[in-house]
C-alpha cells in the first residue's frame, strides 16, 4: 500500500493548508525520563571540553590504571557508552531500539570498526573476512529490528567500505582514478561484472598483490549487498577522507550498477555526500544525471562532513589547493544547494530517488521540512532524517512526533571496541559537539522545570 501511494505522487503539488514550522524548543523532552536527560546533559558537557576529546584515549588508559578495569568500565557504561551506544548484545540493542521506536524513531545500525594501517592484524585478509561476518550479522539484526509486516524500505544500516578493503589500496586506486578519468578500465560496469561473475580482475595500474586484494574486497562488498537485498536492508555507505573517496565512490557505483535497478526495488546502496567539500554540488548533480540516464535508482545520505580539520592539515602539508569550503556559512550554503537539488529530484522521480537529510542543524532540518511541504513530498515517502544516537534529541523527537521518518545512527559492540571508536568520532566531530550548546541549554531548562517545579 505504501509503495503504491509513492508511485502515484510523481510530479507532486504543494500541500494544502498553511505551513506550520516545527518547534525545536525541547518540548518533546517530556517523552524522556529525568535520569536520561541528566545523563545527556552531563555527557554533552564533558564532550564539549576540548582536553577530554583530544586526550580521550589517554584518559581512558589512566582511568583503567587508577580505578581498575571493572570500575572504569562501569563508569563508562553509565556515561559516554550509555549515551551513545545501543549495547553489546543483540538483546541490549533490541531494548534500545524498542525505546527509540516508542518515541517515533528508527534504528540505523553502525558497526564500529577502526582500521590501524601499522597493525598487521588489522590489515590482513583474515581481519577483513572477520569484518565481513560482522557486517552480515548486522544486516540480519537490522532487519530483525523492524516489524516484518512494515515496509521494507524502513530497514537501513551503515556500511564502512574500509572495514572490508584496505585504505592503502583505496588511496592508490583514488590516485589512478584521478589520472585516468574516463578510462573504461576503471569503470563501475567493469567492477560490477567482476563482482557478479567472480572472475579475476586485473587492473594494469595495480600490482598483482593489489589486484588480488581488490578482487577479494569486491567479493566481500558483493556478499554484503546480496545479503542486504535478500533481507530487504538498504546500505548507506559512509564517506571518508578525500584521499580515498574517489575509490569509495567507484566501488559504490559498481554496487549500484548491480543492485540499484528499479526492478530490484532499489536503491539498495546509497552513497554519502559531504557538503563541506567544494565540488560536492557538481558531483551530486553529475551523479544524479548519470543514474537517471542509466535507469538506476539513486540514494543519497547528505551530511556536512566530519573531517574538516584533518583535510585542511593534509592539504597544507601536501601543498595542494584546499578542497574544503572556507567556513561554516559556506558549508551551510553548499548543504542547502545540495538539499534543494535532491528534494527536487525526489519530487520529480518519486520512489526511484531517496534522500537522508543527515544533519544536526536546526535550520537545515526546518528548510527540508518546509520544501517537502511545498513540493508535496509525503512525510512517509523517500525522504528521511538522520542524527546520532544520544545527540540532537530535541530535533529528532520533534520530527518523529510530527510523523517524519527519523533514524538514529546507532553504534553497538563491546566496550573495548566501541570506546576508541567513539573517541575518534568525537575528535572528528569537535564542531558538532562544541556546537551542542543549545541542546545543553534546553536540557537544563527541562531539568530545572522538573526538579524545581518551575520554568528555567
Amino acid at each position: 500500500m505504501v509503495w503504491t501511494r509513492l508511485l502515484l505522487y510523481g510530479h507532486s503539488k504543494p500541500s494544502t493548508g498553511a505551513w506550520q514550522p516545527l518547534r525545536f524548543d525541547g518540548g518533546a523532552f517530556h517523552l524522556k525520563g529525568t535520569a536520561e536527560l541528566a545523563r545527556a546533559l552531563l555527557v554533552l558537557r564533558l564532550c564539549a571540553w576540548p582536553p577530554l576529546v583530544t586526550h580521550g584515549l589517554a584518559f581512558q588508559a589512566w582511568s583503567q590504571r587508577l580505578l581498575g578495569s571493572r570500575l572504569s568500565g562501569a563508569l563508562l557504561r553509565a556515561s559516554i557508552y550509555g549515551q551513545f551506544v545501543a549495547g553489546e548484545t543483540a538483546e541490549e540493542v533490541r531494548g534500545c531500539v524498542r525505546q527509540l521506536q516508542a518515541l517515533g524513531l528508527q534504528p540505523l545500525l553502525a558497526v564500529p570498526t577502526e582500521e590501524e594501517p601499522d597493525s598487521a592484524a588489522k590489515t590482513s585478509e583474515a581481519w577483513y573476512e572477520e569484518n565481513l561476518s560482522t557486517m552480515l550479522r548486522c544486516v540480519d539484526l537490522s532487519r530483525a529490528l523492524v516489524d516484518a509486516r512494515g515496509p521494507a524500505r524502513n530497514s537501513l544500516m551503515q556500511l564502512k567500505v574500509t572495514a572490508l578493503t584496505s585504505p592503502r589500496l583505496c588511496k592508490e586506486l583514488s590516485a589512478w582514478i584521478q589520472r585516468l578519468r574516463g578510462s573504461s578500465e576503471l569503470s563501475p560496469e567493469r567492477l560490477a561484472e567482476a563482482m557478479d561473475s567472480g572472475q579475476n580482475l586485473q587492473l594494469s595500474c595495480l600490482s598483482a598483490e593489489q589486484n588480488q586484494h581488490l578482487q577479494a574486497s569486491l567479493s566481500r562488498l558483493h556478499r554484503v549487498a546480496q545479503h542486504a537485498r535478500a533481507k530487504h536492508v538498504r546500505l548507506l555507505v559512509d564517506a571518508e577522507y578525500t584521499s580515498i573517496n574517489p575509490a569509495l565512490s567507484l566501488l559504490v557505483a559498481a554496487l549500484a550498477v548491480r543492485w540499484n535497478s528499479p526492478e530490484e526495488g532499489g536503491p539498495w546502496v546509497w552513497n554519502t555526500y559531504q557538503a563541506y567539500l567544494k565540488d560536492t554540488h557538481s558531483r551530486l548533480e553529475r551523479d544524479t544525471e548519470a543514474a537517471h540516464k542509466a535507469g538506476l535508482a539513486f540514494g543519497v545520505k547528505l551530511v556536512r562532513g566530519a573531517y574538516l580539520d584533518k583535510e585542511r592539515s593534509e592539504t597544507q602539508l601536501g601543498g595542494k589547493e584546499d578542497c574544503t569550503q572556507p567556513d561554516y556559512e559556506a558549508t551551510s550554503r553548499s548543504y542547502n544547494r545540495c538539499l534543494e537539488l535532491m528534494l527536487r529530484r525526489v519530487s520529480n522521480h518519486g520512489p526511484s530517488c531517496h534522500l537522508m537529510v543527515a544533519s544536526h542543524n536546526e535550520e537545515s532540518v526546518r528548510q527540508a521540512t518546509k520544501r517537502m511541504w511545498e513540493l508535496g513530498i509525503p512525510l512517509d515517502g523517500p525522504v528521511c532524517f538522520g542524527q546520532l544516537l544520544g545527540m540532537c534529541d530535541h530535533v529528532s523527537l520533534a520530527l518523529g512526533q510530527a510523523g517524519y521518518l527519523v533514524y538514529k545512527s546507532i553504534p553497538y559492540g563491546c566496550l573495548e571496541e566501541v570506546i576508541p571508536y567513539l573517541i575518534r568520532r568525537a575528535q572528528e566531530n569537535r564542531g558538532v559537539l562544541q556546537g551542542a550548546r543549545r541542546e545543553q541549554a534546553l536540557l537544563s531548562q527541562e531539568l530545572c522545570r522538573r526538579l524545581l517545579g518551575r520554568r528555567a
